[in-house]
């Protein structure tokens, strides 16, 4: 005999209703609560970008009333302490007009202005360099001539010769081969200071000869304006 085999159950079980049932009351407090916050941080960006304008306050307008009505109150220069400014700023213009005429300044295109302290420093260099270089060279004086002379020599910006031109001979022949030989012996000079050199391209100097002036000395002195006569 064959045996029985026996009857195999499957049993299906029912999920618990409240379990598999979607809960749609749970969904709508959950997009109702997010909205409120997008416009709560919509409300924050707004209300932080007005916070920003600057305001015055009480004090801080008063403060400011208050130093602007001492600026009007301040006392204003009178006509003749305008006058006496303008002519101290008109007599530095012309001694440096007059700086720049003695020293002839071949100046360079939109050239910004030659600081005349600056200048006047640079050409005095010049002289005292000149009179030590006059030390070591002989002075015929037996010819000494009776009529005035000028000479010009001018320097490129590193301090060497680009030139010298007799402006006016007279019978001053002998000195000047003896301010030649000077300028010569005191080559190179000292480059131009920066200020100097931004603005020129060369500085020419003009050395006057007056017969009688100088005395048994070989000094050179700075002269007054640029007329040699």
């Amino acid at each position: 005999m064959h045996a029985v085999p026996s009857r195999m159950e499957a049993r299906l079980q029912a999920r618990p209703a409240v379990a598999e049932t979607p809960a749609p009351a749970t969904e709508a407090p959950r997009q109702t609560s997010v909205k409120p916050d997008k416009a709560k941080t919509r409300t924050r960006i707004l209300s932080a970008k007005k916070s920003s304008t600057p305001t015055w306050t009480t004090a801080e307008k008063s403060e400011m009333d208050s130093f602007l009505n001492e600026l009007e109150k301040a006392p204003k220069p009178s006509l003749a302490q305008r006058s006496l400014a303008m002519a101290r700023e008109q007599g530095r213009q012309m001694a440096a007009r007059e700086e720049a005429e003695e020293a002839l300044l071949e100046l360079r295109p939109n050239a910004p202005p030659v600081n005349a302290f600056s200048l006047e420093t640079y050409l005095d260099g010049m002289v005292r360099r000149l009179n030590r270089s006059a030390a070591f060279v002989e002075r015929n004086q037996r010819d000494p001539g009776i009529r005035p002379a000028a000479v010009q020599f001018r320097l490129h910006p590193d301090g060497s010769l680009k030139s010298f031109v007799v402006l006016n001979a007279g019978d001053q022949a002998g000195e000047i081969a003896y301010i030649k030989a000077i300028i010569e012996r005191s080559l190179p000079f000292s480059p131009f200071p920066p200020d100097i050199d931004r603005a020129a391209r060369s500085l020419g100097i003009t050395i006057c000869i007056r017969p009688g002036s100088s005395g048994d000395g070989a000094g050179f002195t700075r002269m007054n304006g640029n007329r040699c006569n």
